[in-house]
């Protein structure tokens, strides 16, 4: 019987050997509900190509997912800046159960910031992006959190008063959006705050909320605040607050009584509420306080009879003595000089606000708005001018009135009264060298730019990419400029003098296909350049965008003047301009068209701006896949002959009509250059490759000429690759010497 039962026991146990391998199990290390909030959010991103990133299961946590993070079987953190990411964020991120810190900025990601968050985030990073909308009040349930930066978005609304919970928090960076309104009450509770970044929105209000915070750096520049500024504010070692309307008055403190008015004299000769002086030793009897008095009067106004008679005197002397030279008149200039800091002019107006204009002179961190003095508000720091800077548009008033010539004077000039002067304070620059700029190059205050952008709003936004939104500018003339506002975290210029020498090297790149540089901004922090406007977009929105209308005008014969245009600008900037040039980001995006379909190439002489570290680290892989040589990913360095690489990728955009990178096609047609490159000199296969937008409009000849270029540009030995002048070349070698309008290439 036991035997029987032991045969049986074997018997299930071999058959059940053989079934194990049958049922489906999973291996996975990482956390079930994180992989299901990872997947969410991919999608939701709208599937990039990130290395390792899948939409439906995986392992983030041991598949070396790109910018995942893991403490043992839970993510913790997933940094991704500068990604070249889109999409939206979805509303699942709650699901997450131990996401610490989440940074996404500096991508193109739009919607509206999700209300419902992980709650045990406390580093949360989605500056520079394309957020609309309003801040959720679900902040309330982020008791964790320590850091917070929403800026250079187009967020809208009011702050929400759910701040109570934050004591954790020590950054908040809101800047550069719409917010309205005013403080919050619970802004009160985050004891622990230390930096708080709301400049450049249109907050009104009063500050009374911050002024017990324990904050080290507070920037609530350009903004609408107003009423007096409290007192414990002055004490923060980095408090900018020009730019708003704050009156003249310094707000009390509350632990500080209020200030009484002047004692009114009584019938006896004592003040009201002085306590009578002591009559003990009989000294100090009420007629000789009046004595003393008196006394004092009297010798009063023989002092000022005596000062009078000296200052007669002293201009007798002048007028009848006229043995001044010109020489000691021009030494005493000259030590007057050496004393106080040259000034032509000193303006002084009333208080009538003027809108702002452009300044085509060196710029000064000039502001629109002005503020009134105060003799109580501390001093400015030396190397502050109290200058007042009256637009030129604005009619003109009699000088005596309103305007001080200082021109020739040798002596100090007293102020008006102080309820009469607007100042604005203007911080020089700090640099070592003048730096003389091309004088095309005009000189922008933010608040003109402001104005002229309608403050950033949405609908004026035109583009964006790594190193930060475009927008459209008109100005009161009705010019049209482009405006490119530099995210902070893309830059690695960190003084405003190598700033301005960038300004400059760019400022001198002219040519015709290159897009003109206008002017630029450096205020309040802000670094902003300003760009011919081209009306017609960039070639990759002409090019991928679903427009039948545009896709007529993108005949082959245009699409070749567009190659030979962005060949020349990159045949200037290599060979031509001193010191040659390297644009170290060619891409369609970056190509823009004017209204005759004409190339001109975009954002030439940024490349010291592109943060090797952050952009290239996290964003390489994609940049393989598209537009940049695997000898630069590896070498982390960016060379002419990696341009040629790249402008190869985009005449291959012309031809085919392809994206660089398409996640949607089969695996092996998703890179261009990989799917195109072993058949550009199959003739067959090279006319199914070509754009189907381009159906009769091609000569077979022409096609085959355009991709033996392409093959050139795109060698994986940079060594074979030709330089742009040859290139040229080759592109002119296509083109009849006369050619009929219509006729094909």
């Amino acid at each position: 019987m036991m035997g029987n039962q032991n045969l049986k026991i074997l018997a299930l146990a071999f058959v059940g050997s053989l079934l194990i391998p049958t049922v489906p199990f999973s291996l996975g290390y990482t956390y079930d509900q994180d992989v299901y909030a990872i997947n969410l959010l991919y999608t939701a991103l709208g599937s990039p190509p990130l290395p390792g990133w899948i939409p439906n299961g995986g392992d983030p946590c041991t598949e070396n997912w790109q910018g995942v993070s893991c403490a043992l079987s839970n993510i913790t953190s997933i940094i991704l800046p500068a990604a070249n990411l889109g999409g939206q964020l979805g509303d699942k991120l709650n699901n997450f159960s131990s996401l610490i810190k989440l940074d996404l900025s500096n991508n193109h990601i739009g919607g509206s910031i999700p209300s419902n968050l992980p709650a045990t985030v406390q580093q949360f990073y989605l500056s520079a992006n394309q957020f609309t909308g309003s801040i959720p009040s679900s902040l309330s349930a982020l008791s964790l959190l320590t850091a917070l930066s929403l800026n250079n978005n187009l967020l809208t609304g009011e702050l929400p008063d759910s701040f109570q919970a934050l004591t954790s928090l020590t950054n908040l960076n809101l800047a550069f959006n719409n917010l309205t309104g005013g403080l919050p009450p619970s802004l009160r509770s985050c004891s622990s705050l230390t930096t708080l970044d709301i400049q450049n929105n249109q907050l009104t209000g009063s500050l009374d909320v911050l002024q017990d915070l324990p904050l080290q750096e507070l920037n609530i520049e350009n903004n609408f605040f107003s009423g007096p500024v409290p007192v414990k504010l002055y004490s923060i070692p980095n408090f900018k607050r020009d730019g708003n309307q704050f009156n003249t008055s310094i707000a009390p403190s509350p632990s500080s009584s209020p200030r009484l008015p002047p004692p009114s004299p009584t019938a006896d000769g004592a003040s009201s509420g002085e306590t009578p002086p002591s009559t003990q030793d009989g000294t100090h009897s009420v007629s000789a306080k009046r004595f003393w008095t008196t006394g004092k009067v009297v010798g009063g106004a023989i002092v000022g009879v005596a000062l009078c008679a000296i200052c007669v005197l002293s201009v007798t002397f002048c007028v009848s003595c006229p043995c001044k030279s010109e020489d000691d008149k021009i030494t005493k200039r000259q030590e007057f000089d050496s004393y106080k800091a040259p000034m032509k002019k000193a303006t002084y107006r009333d208080n009538t606000t003027h809108p702002p204009r452009i300044a085509k002179t060196e710029s000064s961190n000039q502001v629109a708005k002005t503020q009134e003095v105060s003799s109580r508000i501390p001093e400015a720091p030396e190397e502050v001018d109290q200058k007042v800077v009256v637009p030129e548009d604005v009619g003109k008033k009699p000088k005596e009135q309103h305007e001080i010539d200082m021109t020739g004077k040798g002596a100090i000039l007293m102020p008006p009264p102080v309820e009469k002067v607007v100042v604005n304070p203007i911080v020089r620059p700090r640099s070592p060298k003048k730096l003389k700029l091309p004088s095309s190059v005009e000189v922008f205050t933010v608040a003109a730019l402001q104005q002229y952008t309608n403050s950033f709003r949405p609908e004026n936004l035109i583009g964006g990419g790594m190193l930060g939104n475009v927008y459209r500018a008109e100005l009161p003339g009705g010019k049209v400029l482009a405006v490119k506002k530099l995210d902070v975290s893309s830059l690695v210029l960190q003084s405003d003098e190598a700033f301005l020498d960038l300004v400059s090297a760019i400022g001198k790149l002219q040519h015709q296909n290159i897009v003109k540089l206008e002017g630029y901004c450096m205020e309040h922090g802000q670094r902003l350049l300003v760009y011919e406007y081209c009306s017609n977009g960039t070639l990759y929105e002409a090019i991928h965008f679903d427009d039948p209308e545009f896709n007529k005008k993108l005949s082959w014969n245009s699409r070749i003047l567009m190659a030979l245009g962005i060949a020349r600008a990159l045949e200037y900037l290599h060979e031509v301009c001193e010191p040659h040039v390297v644009h170290g980001n060619l891409k369609s995006a970056n190509v823009l068209l004017d209204n005759e379909l004409l190339a001109h190439v975009s954002d030439c002489g940024l490349a010291p701006l592109i943060a090797t570290g952050s952009v290239n680290q996290l964003s390489g892989h994609l940049r393989t896949l598209s537009y940049c040589d695997p000898q630069s990913i590896q070498s982390d360095t960016y060379t002419s002959q990696s341009d040629v690489y790249s402008f190869g990728v985009v005449m291959l955009e012309l031809l085919t009509g392809r994206k660089p990178y398409d996640s949607l096609r089969p695996r092996g047609e998703q890179s261009l250059v990989e799917w195109a490159r072993h058949q550009l000199h199959d003739f067959t296969s090279l006319q199914k490759m070509v754009d189907p937008c381009l159906a009769g409009t091609y000569t077979l000849k022409s096609i085959s000429k355009f991709a033996d270029i392409i093959s050139l540009c795109v060698q994986e030995d940079p060594s074979f690759r030709p330089p742009m002048s040859d290139i040229v070349q080759q592109i002119l070698d296509m083109m009849p010497r006369r050619r009929r309008d219509g006729e094909s290439f």
